[in-house]
């Protein structure tokens, strides 16, 4: 609905939904069957052709009961695990919010934090998950924070970005600062657009490019890992924040979570600033490899040397 088949939600194209009837629902005719071909076309402005289809079809009762059953055994079966070795993890980061709100809509940004988020979040009470999905969206995790506070103006809001996307728009704090919006930013700060040095580690050999956000003119050409005589990161969050006239803190240490969020809470009618930082080279298993159907995962990687 209102989006088009492309790889990053099909996966291999040939295996997508083989069993399925698919109904596409977009306004761009020309999106209709373009990659997938449907059953049923419907050319239409999205919330009207679901007002419509809310008329017509009756309200149906499923039992979902076993279906979650079914994937709560297997995560208990194949828990994913994120073990930094007494480092900062993002889970850290997710679980201090799952801990401490019962009712909270998250946002997210696009890449590696996006799929933290929708591994560990736990949607509870009336909680909600606002993301993109595979659209690629980069920047949308703040903008869709502030609009999801003025539409929600009693639930706490927690964006949860990279420090690449978070680039992307970060200049809408002005906004949710001249509107006093309370949201809290949590920067997950690798210094990498992580999504893609991820991609360039598992399939090109560590042959990273253009993906180091530390990386200068006068950097060895093949750098393919972070090391001390690495320069330091840009922007300053922290200072970048209260220049808003913001709190910024930094998070180096998982006993320091909690802490932070308590400052945050306390800030009144502004945003507030969380800087994470994490493991540079932690990566986002299971993931599907391009070309490949959406049940052909990789699930372990391990670097070599490591």
């Amino acid at each position: 609905m209102g989006t088009r088949f492309n790889d990053r939600i099909t996966g291999k194209i040939e295996e997508f939904a083989k069993n399925a009837k698919i109904v596409h629902i977009d306004i761009d005719a020309s999106s209709i069957s373009r990659n997938i071909v449907v059953d049923v076309p419907i050319v239409a402005d999205a919330r009207e052709a679901l007002v419509k289809l809310a008329e017509i079809v009756p309200p149906q009762k499923y039992d979902t009961a076993g279906w979650i059953g079914k994937l709560n055994a297997l995560k208990k079966e194949k828990p994913i695990v994120q073990d930094g070795g007494g480092a900062l993890t993002p889970k850290d980061v997710i679980d201090e919010i799952n801990r401490r709100y019962r009712d909270v809509i998250v946002t997210t940004d696009v890449g590696q934090n996006q799929m933290w988020t929708t591994q560990f979040l736990e949607l509870k009470g009336k909680s909600k998950l606002l993301t993109s999905g595979g659209l690629g969206t980069m920047g949308f995790g703040l903008p869709a924070a502030i609009g999801a506070k003025l539409g929600c103006p009693d639930m706490p809001v927690v964006c949860v970005s990279g420090d690449g996307g978070i680039q992307m728009n970060i200049q809408e704090l002005a906004t949710a600062v001249c509107q006093e919006i309370p949201l809290i930013v949590c920067i997950l700060n690798n210094s990498y657009l992580g999504n893609v040095r991820q991609w360039q580690e598992m399939f090109y050999g560590g042959r990273y490019s253009c993906t180091c956000l530390r990386k200068r003119k006068s950097c060895g050409a093949w750098c393919s890992a972070p090391n001390a005589s690495c320069p330091p990161y840009i922007p300053d969050f922290v200072k970048l924040a209260e220049s808003y006239g913001i709190e910024g803190i930094r998070v180096t240490d998982r006993e320091e979570i909690a802490a932070a969020f308590d400052r945050a809470e306390k800030c009144g009618n502004a945003p507030t600033v969380i800087e994470f930082i994490i493991d540079r080279e932690s990566n986002v298993l299971p993931m599907v490899p391009g070309g490949n159907a959406l049940s052909e995962m990789v699930t372990e990687f391990r670097k070599e040397g490591k």
